[in-house]
């Protein structure tokens, strides 16, 4: 076990219950076996109660922007959980909430005969709301275990900003975190009958149980993504072989392909940016690369995102931006718009930019826009839109609506960077102030544009 204290924290103030049955695992964010330090944790409450483990998955109708898309993507990975759980003797439970009058009470009933609840550390999103609701509701200790960062994210203390403060307090201790996490092994196999609540997920029937889901069925799945920690790990095997040795080069060409596309599998946890870091490590090692620029943006860029949701209380919101920012936006907040699109007409890829359609149209079909191209997707709705204020709102309710790795502490934190959160004063112009800018000129310098479009024209 690898210094997990530093990744656990107990939300109220309640002791173990001494008739339980189990020690009960609530995924919420990180939805995998591999890597994951809030499960090995449960496995070791359990093993010093001579107590089993039973995980529970659930998934409602009833989260902000519920649509097949997210459904199906988080039901492609219930297998691959269910069968290793079950492989190492732990219960596993997942329920899937159909209408928004179904009873909504599945964790407080499995709760009832737990010694405690074990969960994920999430500071944005519903996870961050359930955490702050639910531990207050029950008569079992409450712990919460980040999982989802290298370093923990309590070890910084307060908010970091810019890249390069926190780098040297990652780097510092990241000798101590970048280690593999073995498996959990629990004393007692699970063998107790459970409660009527477990939804079957065969992958054949997954449109159906999607289909019957009170969600929103037009926001289709996504042709290129399929969820699960199979399905992860062949993404990282592919990005390895193929991507990694070009990824220094060639990351911000949206047509070379050389990005790892593991983006999804990230935020629904179906894969550890720790397993992540330490496979590409070794990859590297053994094939003589360099694997400092993707090493940069996973644990320093990823976890300086985590580290400013953490430690924000509204991350959604202009008042998160730095002074600096804050100040030029609103000098400028009257200036003159050569185009103005309502949000419908964002939605639906209606702009005279080419490119711009084309990054949107990949949002929509795919769930998921090239990291480069998305800066550029942001910056033009602020320039497009009536004040900066309704350029945010838009860019979180697309974002939140498509993107299969939205509603994470990297995609607002992304969002903001282009309103100046993370960067640095540039030349004053007009909408932007200070703010950095990008053109479609300069896009086209710095990219193959054409190849871009032909892609994505091939989607659709």
């Amino acid at each position: 076990m690898v210094a997990l204290p530093d990744r656990v924290r107990q939300l109220n103030t309640q002791r173990l219950r001494r008739d339980a049955k189990y020690v009960l695992y609530w995924a919420q964010m990180n939805r995998r076996v591999a890597f994951n330090h809030a499960l090995l944790y449960a496995a070791e409450l359990a093993n010093e109660n001579d107590l089993p483990v039973l995980v529970y998955e659930g998934l409602t109708c009833s989260y902000p922007y519920a649509s097949d898309r997210f459904h199906t993507f988080i039901l492609e990975g219930v297998a691959d959980t269910e069968r290793q759980l079950r492989k190492l003797g732990i219960g596993f439970i997942f329920h899937l909430r159909r209408r928004s009058m179904d009873p909504d009470d599945a964790l407080y009933r499995l709760a009832e005969n737990a010694a405690a609840l074990v969960t994920d550390d999430y500071p944005v999103f519903v996870a961050r709301q359930y955490n702050a609701s639910v531990s207050v509701k029950l008569p079992i200790p409450y712990y919460v275990v980040d999982s989802s960062c290298i370093v923990p994210m309590s070890l910084l203390t307060k908010r970091e900003w810019a890249a390069y403060t926190i780098r040297p307090k990652i780097k510092k201790l990241l000798p101590k975190y970048l280690k593999p996490v073995s498996i959990p092994r629990v004393r007692r196999k699970f063998r107790l009958p459970l409660p009527d609540l477990h939804t079957p997920v065969i992958p054949i029937k997954i449109p159906q149980l999607a289909a019957s889901c009170e969600i929103d069925h037009s926001v289709r799945p996504s042709p290129l993504f399929r969820g699960g920690s199979a399905e992860a790990k062949r993404q990282l095997n592919q990005f390895l072989r193929k991507g990694l040795n070009r990824y220094a080069n060639l990351s911000n060409q949206p047509s070379a392909k050389a990005t790892s596309g593991l983006s999804p599998y990230l935020h629904f946890g179906h894969i550890s940016s720790l397993e992540v870091a330490l496979r590409v490590q070794q990859y590297a090692q053994e094939h003589k690369l360099i694997p400092d620029e993707f090493l940069e943006e996973l644990i320093v860029r990823r976890e300086l995102a985590f580290n400013f949701a953490r430690h924000t209380e509204d991350i959604q919101s202009l008042d998160s931006l730095p002074d600096w920012a804050r100040r030029t936006l609103s000098k400028h907040a009257r200036d003159k718009r050569e185009y103005v699109y309502t949000r419908d007409q964002f939605d639906r890829a209606q702009t005279h930019d080419e490119l711009w359609n084309a990054a949107q149209k990949e949002l929509l079909i795919t769930g998921k826009i090239h990291g480069y191209y998305r800066m550029y997707w942001g910056k033009k709705i602020i320039e497009w839109s009536t004040t900066h204020e309704e350029a945010l709102a838009t860019m979180i309710y697309l974002n939140d609506r498509y993107a299969l790795d939205g509603r994470d502490p990297n995609t607002y934190t992304n969002i903001l960077w282009c309103f100046g959160l993370h960067d640095r004063p540039w030349a004053e112009r007009p909408i932007f102030g200070q703010v950095r800018y990008m053109s479609y000129e300069g896009m086209r310098r710095k990219t193959d544009v054409d190849a871009y479009l032909s892609q994505i024209k091939e989607l659709q």
